[in-house]
């Protein structure tokens, strides 16, 4: 997916999360997100994992959630995609292997 989902805090809080009242503005990868990405990509795909979210603040990866990655429906509506429909395409590929 070539997008993120900034977390912008509301006036007066620190927390950026939606949860908390943030709210999320679909951006393009930069170049620093992308080369993170490309970092980390292969040993994510050699452990077997299809889809995870990177959590980047600034220029530097602090997360990476395998588990419950999130935003997908900011994400779909802001940018018109349907990564749902990606990621059980994904499944299915390899299942058929």
């Amino acid at each position: 997916v070539p997008y993120a989902l900034a977390r912008i805090p509301q006036a007066g809080e620190t927390r950026g999360n939606l949860a908390a009242g943030g709210r999320g503005e679909a951006r393009a990868l930069s170049e620093r997100d992308r080369w993170i990405a490309s970092e980390v990509g292969p040993e994510l795909r050699a452990r077997g994992l299809l889809f995870v979210g990177l959590d980047v603040i600034g220029d530097y990866l602090t997360e990476i959630n395998v588990t419950s990655p999130t935003c997908i429906r900011e994400l779909d509506k802001a940018c018109g995609l349907d990564i749902g429909a990606a990621l059980i395409d994904a499944v299915a590929a390899r299942l058929e292997r």
